[in-house]
């Protein structure tokens, strides 16, 4: 019988539905309580899952408990990370790992010491259209890829999200706190681990206004960058021109293109599972169009707006499938795909794009991970209501 492991949520906030609605997907996890600095949100969320609500103190110390779920803002991502793993307990958090590169070394240390797994959103590189995009590179179908581009514009996060206000600290990271991590995990598991990366940015306002939920028309102070332009030079000798920006109204760029020798392939939008993978070998010719939407992950499974203004019908989303391969690999005692060595990767990136923006130099990545291996469909359907 297939065991289920009990999981404590610690930060009921905006994305704690999409976890919840995960128990639908996956068959060896089950959220049994949650906990909140807010007490009010801890409440609701207990209310609205009909689970229990504690302490952050009293669910650490929780022995039924084996998993802490980390759902809260990113700057508190790496006290509550460390506080379970010194409470014994595996961790899964949303991304970024931490936002100082010392914190997130310091989290996977601890875990190594205590013989825990830390995983680590985002997990959308496991869906359907970039593994998809992995298989047919794998096999060389567009030759050695050369260079490429990937672009994340969009007005803000305040558009989206009822609480913005983190994201625009001056350690808020903007953009690329906020979407950074999507993309560049994705592109580490197509191409491999990154070498180097140079970068510029733009402060382009001083105020926000939110858009959605309660809080809405409220002006808010933005103390960070909002527009990041970065190359990075991967270890197999990519290069990929990286756009991330929260000062774009619209535009009509596709998400990731990648340019080989042989031929050129559109990659789907990283924040999600699906959507289709497109491929050119000759100039002038139709692009052959790869569908994902009857692999398991790229299937159709939001036919109704949910209650976060980002996610529209008609979407593959299974977030929760990194923290279901990290328990089937707990189980197996195997390497799990969202550990902490590539999310420490991505947010050695996320370090050199900010520090070479603000100095003006080249910065090289100094921490390794190994390119993720391939999720295959045996353990895809072991995972799998």
């Amino acid at each position: 019988m297939q065991k289920i492991f009990k999981i404590g949520l610690i930060g009921c906030g905006h994305i704690a539905e999409t976890y919840f609605r995960a128990h639908k997907y996956f068959n060896n996890f089950r959220i049994i309580k949650c906990a909140d600095i807010n007490k009010k949100s801890a409440e609701k969320c207990a209310k609205k899952y009909k689970i229990d609500f504690v302490s952050i103190n009293k669910i650490l110390k929780d022995k039924e408990i084996e998993i802490i779920l980390n759902l809260t803002i990113p700057t508190a991502h790496y006290v509550v990370a460390k506080k379970s793993l010194l409470s014994g307990k595996h961790v899964y958090s949303e991304k970024p790992l931490a936002v100082d590169l010392k914190d997130g070394l310091e989290l996977v240390k601890i875990a190594r010491r205590k013989k825990l797994f830390i995983g680590n959103a985002p997990d959308t590189f496991l869906g359907g259209g970039n593994q998809k995009a992995r298989q047919l590179l794998d096999r060389k179908i567009i030759g050695n890829i050369k260079f490429g581009t990937a672009i994340f514009a969009f007005p803000g996060i305040q558009s989206y999200h009822p609480n913005p206000e983190p994201w625009f600290k001056k350690k808020g990271g903007g953009p690329v706190i906020d979407m950074g991590p999507y993309y560049l995990t994705a592109l580490v598991n197509l191409l491999g681990p990154a070498k180097f990366v140079t970068s510029i940015c733009n402060h382009n306002t001083k105020k926000r206004i939110i858009g959605i939920g309660p809080k809405k028309g409220k002006k808010i102070k933005v103390e960070c960058p909002t527009t990041y332009f970065s190359t990075i030079r991967f270890e197999n000798g990519t290069t990929i021109r990286l756009t991330l920006s929260f000062d774009v109204i619209s535009h009509l760029r596709n998400h990731i293109e990648l340019y080989g020798d042989e031929g050129s392939m559109i990659i789907p939008d990283p924040n999600m599972f699906g959507g289709s993978v497109l491929l050119s070998k000759k100039l002038g010719s139709k692009w052959k169009n790869y569908k994902t939407n009857k692999m398991v992950l790229g299937k159709i499974n939001i036919r109704t707006q949910s209650s976060r203004a980002n996610e529209s019908p008609t979407n593959a989303n299974y977030r929760g499938v990194g923290l279901a391969e990290m328990i089937y690999s707990i189980q197996k005692k195997k390497k799990h795909r969202c550990n902490g060595n590539l999310s420490l990767h991505v947010l050695n990136i996320i370090e050199g794009i900010h520090k070479s923006a603000k100095t003006g130099k080249k910065f090289y990545i100094k921490t390794k991970c190994e390119r993720p291996k391939f999720f295959t469909s045996k353990e895809i359907n072991s995972i799998i209501i």
